[in-house]
């Protein structure tokens, strides 16, 4: 057994280490970011959730296209999400925005916000998101599977179309708020 004689580099973690270096990473972000920044990209997140909110349907009573509807309320949220992080370029900020986004989904009802995050679904927006070529068609794509209609042209052009459309209506906000 070896025992090290002198222990001047050896840091004891604290109770709770990894909350510990959550606060200190936290803490060095915000320092980088000014509040009318912050206040700004609060702006793009609150206007983003306004146009989708305008844009998300109700759900129908019959249930008849309830299926279809979740799945355009979940493509218009994960647009904002990947439009958050393709046109803020601080991640600090892109964060303050998303989050500005979910807390306005929240305050518009736990229906609503509920059916807006499917993380199982923006998994699969992350792929085809993520390829980094011919994105609009793969999330076309993605759309139609999610849907149940995978390989229907339709469904991947009306996927397509609302990806493109809702990722226009986030980079016009960033455009004007930041």
């Amino acid at each position: 057994m070896t025992f090290v004689e002198n222990d001047s580099d050896v840091k004891i973690a604290g109770d709770k280490p990894s909350r510990d270096i959550r606060k200190n990473i936290a803490a060095s972000e915000e320092k980088n970011v000014s509040g009318e920044q912050r206040a700004a990209a609060k702006r793009v997140g609150a206007a983003v959730a306004e146009q989708f909110l305008k844009n998300a349907g109700e759900l129908p009573e019959d249930n008849t296209d309830y299926g279809l509807l979740i799945q355009r309320r979940l493509l218009l949220s994960f647009s904002a999400t990947a439009g958050f992080e393709q046109y803020i370029t601080d991640d600090t900020l892109s964060g303050v925005a998303q989050k500005s986004f979910l807390d306005a989904l929240k305050k518009a009802g736990d229906e609503i916000y509920k059916t807006s995050s499917d993380m199982g679904a923006f998994s699969f927006y992350y792929l085809a998101f993520r390829r980094g070529n011919d994105i609009e068609r793969r999330i076309g794509q993605t759309f139609a599977m999610l849907c149940s209609h995978d390989g229907d042209p339709i469904y991947q052009e009306l996927g397509e179309a609302l990806y493109c459309w809702f990722n226009s209506v986030v980079r016009k906000a960033v455009k004007e708020n930041l």
